[in-house]
């Protein structure tokens, strides 16, 4: 890979540029206000691609939003690349937590990010981190050094749980075959140590509604007389952890692969310092299930938390009501093992057995997913590593991730290939969240490493 740096730095501007530009669209797929938006960003995918160099590049209708493939074939006998990305993003709310528009990208220094970070929803994901491999792939054509065949596959409906992507990859898998899929959406754990996710977590995630009396009442003359919806409610969610907080859905651990206290050694070799994690987080102690530690607790074990609850008069002011019905979303990320419908039903279930007398109970399943773990034995992840450790400087450290890419194990069942997840960003740049960023230099860096990959994948698939 010559001139890498020599091509990145004749081309920063535009670069930093260009993914400002797709970081101005709000294509939030959750919510239909959006739509004209996560079309647009899109088509632009689609302009860029084939800026970059795809031959062919095509726009893919679904039942939801529309899906990029794009693909460049050097030589049949080559092996293949399937890059997959997403170009769809978070809600940005709450608004009034951010420190610029959120849809307004600006780059501003911070203790991280000396070189500055790209403040904007969806900067880090993952419109930055899809974006990078667009930009590698123009580096390789341009300076003529693509050494093997690329296939790019980029989605609108990550962030809602991608239902049209699995009839989309089950109805091309020719089109789509490929030796290795590779994806940025997860992080690293440092800037100078870098990493190499090998594991996710699978996901449950559910809406629930707890319904009382027909109308809201008046607290004063019903109070103390009828169930409230959302004192059951909160009773509720909070049975579901022990005072060890074990999860208390029986069945729910029945598959939770144990790890060895030699695996779990060798995750504690990870650096990590329980002090700047609680000064980062701005909190005075940690919290999770007893026995494990912070770093196992959000890769290895199973989890299940509230994301948002509801009900009765939230507004300026008072108004003394007993809401007619109280709701919550919930999340449950599960290990390898663990399947997502079977806990899925496990969690109805228990939720409804434990509703009292005086109250009705519906559990409405969203969307999930399996998890996924990557063997760190095979030429992908050699070749990732061996790309790290030329850019870096050091060799990365193989990491479980507490977060969840449901379509990594469809991409596994259906096209029969492993995924390698190169991931640059940091998990202080507080992606599904106010003020989410992605670091300049972690965006150059990822621009550089990737072709090295490519490098090492042809030279070692030929052997």
């Amino acid at each position: 890979m010559k001139n890498v740096k020599n091509y990145l730095s004749e081309n920063k501007d535009r670069f930093l540029n260009e993914i400002i530009e797709l970081l101005k669209i709000p294509s939030v797929s959750a919510d239909p206000a959006y739509s004209q938006d996560v079309l647009d960003a899109s088509e632009m995918v689609k302009s860029r691609l084939e800026e970059a160099g795809c031959d062919i590049v095509e726009i893919h209708e679904t039942a939801g939003y529309p899906i990029v493939y794009g693909e460049k074939i050097i030589n049949k006998d080559l092996p293949t690349v399937l890059v997959y990305g997403h170009y769809d993003v978070q809600p940005a709310e709450p608004l009034e937590l951010w420190t610029s528009p959120p849809y307004e990208p600006v780059i501003k220094k911070t203790d991280l990010h000396p070189e500055g970070a790209i403040f904007a929803r969806g900067a880090c994901d993952d419109k930055g981190q899809m974006y990078m491999h667009v930009k590698a792939l123009e580096l390789m054509v341009k300076t003529d050094q693509l050494p093997c065949n690329v296939k790019f596959m980029i989605e609108g409906e990550e962030e809602v749980g991608s239902n049209n992507l699995s009839i989309y990859v089950a109805e091309n898998k020719e089109k789509l075959a490929n030796d290795v899929i590779l994806i940025s959406d997860t992080g690293m754990i440092a800037n100078d140590v870098p990493s190499i996710t090998t594991g996710l977590r699978g996901l449950s995630y559910v809406e629930v509604e707890v319904t009382g009396p027909n109308r809201d009442l008046h607290s004063g003359l019903y109070g103390g007389a009828v169930a409230n919806p959302i004192n059951i409610l909160t009773k509720m969610i909070a049975s579901l952890h022990d005072e060890n907080n074990h999860i208390t859905i029986p069945g729910f651990y029945d598959k939770v692969e144990e790890l060895s206290s030699e695996e779990r050694a060798e995750m504690a070799k990870a650096p990590f310092s329980i002090e700047k994690y609680q000064d980062a987080l701005a909190i005075d102690a940690v919290y999770g299930e007893k026995g494990y530690s912070t770093n196992e607790r959000n890769s290895i074990r199973p989890t299940l938390d509230v994301n948002g609850i509801w009900g009765g008069y939230t507004g300026e002011g008072a108004k003394t009501v007993i809401a007619s019905k109280a709701y919550a979303k919930i999340s449950m990320r599960l290990v390898p093992n663990q399947d997502w419908r079977e806990i899925t039903e496990l969690f109805k279930t228990h939720f409804e057995a434990i509703a009292p007398k005086g109250v009705t109970v519906v559990v409405k399943p969203h969307h999930g997913g399996q998890g996924y773990v990557t063997p760190i034995d095979t030429d992908a992840y050699q070749a990732a590593s061996k790309a790290y450790e030329t850019t870096f400087g050091k060799k990365p450290i193989p990491q479980r991730s507490g977060g969840s890419i449901p379509i990594v194990s469809l991409f596994e069942q259906e096209l029969k290939s492993k995924t390698i997840l190169m991931g640059f960003g940091l998990d202080s740049d507080a992606i599904h969240s106010p003020n989410e960023h992605f670091g300049v230099w972690n965006y150059f860096k990822g621009i550089e490493t990737i072709p090295y990959f490519y490098e090492y994948f042809t030279e070692m698939t030929k052997k």
